[in-house]
């Protein structure tokens, strides 16, 4: 890990949504490593991890739209980085149901613009667009997706992602296949999770919400299997990957970085274990429940095969399911006990990262 802070100091990173959940994450990860952080993205909700961190003092920061190509064109030739994650979207299956057009504008127009506003930004070496583990025609089976199956989601969300790919992989092969280019890739990642997700209709979200009001935990689909993992494991990736890429052309791809086998586990198991682990030091024992409701259509299984990450990148996950868990309800009472939470962040990043 040494290595990665050691590369990212003084390094200049342009991140799209910088104000979401991985992207707060992200700028707070970048700031121990002592980056130079300009971010790009629609205004942060009034509780959301970007404003409890402060983040607005400690970065640049720019409010727009990703649909706005001038604006973001503007943006990235006047930072001029050397290093662009693009993690700007719309990223709930619940949400893209009501509002398609939207979640398409702003998951592959939005993709379009900033690979557009690239060609034109003469110093960056390393672009990673972070895509979805769902960007995978899912056939339901019991192995993971490799890089190389067919790209093809269901829903509006899923689907808007499997078009970011192509748009990329487009772009990659028609404007930046020259070895003075730079180097393009996409990270696929499974469901994450974490300390300062207040997303609605996600699960660890709403099991804290309902945790801290001593309330059962209603479960959509507590039988669908996901690769759940924690925030930082998949940061992890992306920052290896942008470097190994940025230091070496041959590295750009499409990769996958999901959990090991034994956390690929059903909605229901994951429940289980966070309501034992919050349930440790409280005297009113939370549980969960589910109802039959004829919802959205949500895939049942889904894995990720992760081999070409660990074997190319060496990149490895460092926390189970039990040890990501067990982090994110120790954040989540930390902050409903209003601790300083750069102190509790930092902590964690810190002890992922050993440094």
């Amino acid at each position: 890990m040494d290595k990665l802070k050691e590369f990212y100091k003084n390094k200049k990173i342009f991140i799209t949504g910088h104000t979401g959940f991985k992207g707060a994450w992200l700028c707070q990860v970048l700031l121990n490593f002592e980056s130079d952080i300009c971010g790009y993205s629609l205004k942060a909700e009034d509780i959301s991890l970007y404003n409890i961190l402060k983040l607005d003092e400690k970065i640049k920061s720019i409010i727009g739209d990703v649909r706005d190509l001038d604006r973001l064109k503007k943006a990235i030739i006047n930072y001029n980085p050397d290093i662009v994650v693009h993690m700007a979207a719309q990223p709930l299956v619940i949400e893209s149901y009501n509002n398609p057009v939207y979640t398409y504008e702003t998951n592959v127009i939005g993709t379009v613009n900033i690979l557009e506003a690239l060609r034109y930004c003469n110093n960056v070496k390393s672009f990673v667009n972070v895509t979805t583990d769902k960007v995978y025609e899912n056939k339901e089976w019991e192995w993971g997706y490799r890089e190389n199956e067919n790209l093809c989601g269901y829903d509006p969300y899923s689907n808007s992602k499997s078009c970011s790919e192509l748009v990329t992989y487009s772009y990659k092969n028609s404007f930046f296949k020259y070895e003075s280019s730079p180097a393009i890739s996409t990270a696929r990642s499974g469901n994450v999770i974490g300390g300062g997700d207040f997303s609605a209709n996600r699960i660890i979200p709403d099991c804290i919400k309902s945790a801290s009001k001593n309330e059962n935990i209603l479960v959509r689909n507590p039988n669908s299997t996901r690769p759940y993992q924690h925030v930082l494991e998949c940061l992890h990736g992306y920052l290896l990957l942008a470097m190994k890429q940025y230091e070496d052309k041959k590295y750009e791809g499409n990769y996958n970085f999901g959990p090991n086998e034994e956390s690929c586990i059903t909605t229901g198991e994951l429940v289980n274990m966070f309501c034992e682990i919050w349930n440790k030091d409280e005297d009113k024992k939370i549980s969960w429940y589910t109802e039959n409701k004829n919802g959205v259509h949500e895939a049942n299984f889904l894995k990720l095969d992760c081999s070409k990450a660990k074997s190319i990148l060496n990149w490895k996950s460092n926390w189970n399911i039990q040890k990501s868990i067990e982090e994110t309800v120790k954040w989540s009472k930390a902050y409903i006990e209003k601790q300083d939470m750069n102190i509790i962040t930092d902590n964690q990043i810190s002890g992922y990262f050993k440094i």
